[in-house]
């Protein structure tokens, strides 16, 4: 009898992982990552619709922290550089989302949800910006400042601790150049990524 269980918990976990929903195959393209996933076109653009960030910044801040993996986890922290002790942050999921602001986008907009859920990673990154500009003055639609304010939070961003990480503004440059590529494609296929939504 325990056996049994044994095989149908393991087959419960294969068929979960199964579940997951794999990368884009183009990311570089927002055209092709809206036509390969159409919900995450609808789902982009309700959060701009409700938080006033373009989908193409926050496509693509949250390509440049997960890749667009569901379970993107950080890199592991080591104990004298060998032994593996946990991770260097809380972050987890599409948005890279820490624990403690995880908890703040919770109940500052009573939604519930999950990090490794495209709808709700896309919505946390939307409510964080618009916070960003709301907090430190910085448009939705400046790429740069936002990703810098979002990797740094906003109080290392209002002490500027990214200036003593040359890497770190060399990112935002690419984030940025990212994210203008995106904004240019998704003008291109607009009216096709609209007319697809009748079909719904």
């Amino acid at each position: 009898m325990k056996q049994g269980r044994g095989w149908a918990l393991v087959l419960s976990v294969v068929v979960l992982a199964g579940c997951a929903t794999a990368p884009p195959r183009d990311q570089n393209n927002l055209c092709n990552i809206y036509r390969e996933y159409p919900d995450w076109y609808e789902d982009s653009l309700k959060m701009q619709q409700q938080f006033g960030t373009p989908q193409h910044v926050a496509m693509a801040i949250m390509k440049q922290e997960s890749s667009f993996v569901s379970d993107a986890l950080p890199p592991r922290d080591y104990l004298l550089w060998v032994i593996p002790w946990g991770r260097v942050s809380s972050a987890y999921g599409y948005a890279q989302a820490q624990d403690p602001v995880w908890g703040e986008y919770k109940s500052g907009t009573g939604n519930g949800g999950s990090r490794d859920n495209f709808d709700d990673a896309v919505m946390f990154i939307g409510w964080y910006t618009a916070g960003t500009q709301r907090q430190l003055g910085i448009s939705k639609w400046d790429t740069y400042n936002q990703y810098l304010a979002y990797h740094e939070g906003r109080g290392g961003f209002s002490r500027g601790t990214y200036r003593s990480k040359p890497w770190l503004m060399q990112v935002a440059r690419k984030v940025e150049a990212q994210s203008r590529l995106y904004g240019a494609q998704l003008k291109a296929c607009r009216q096709e990524l609209e007319d697809d939504r009748g079909w719904f």
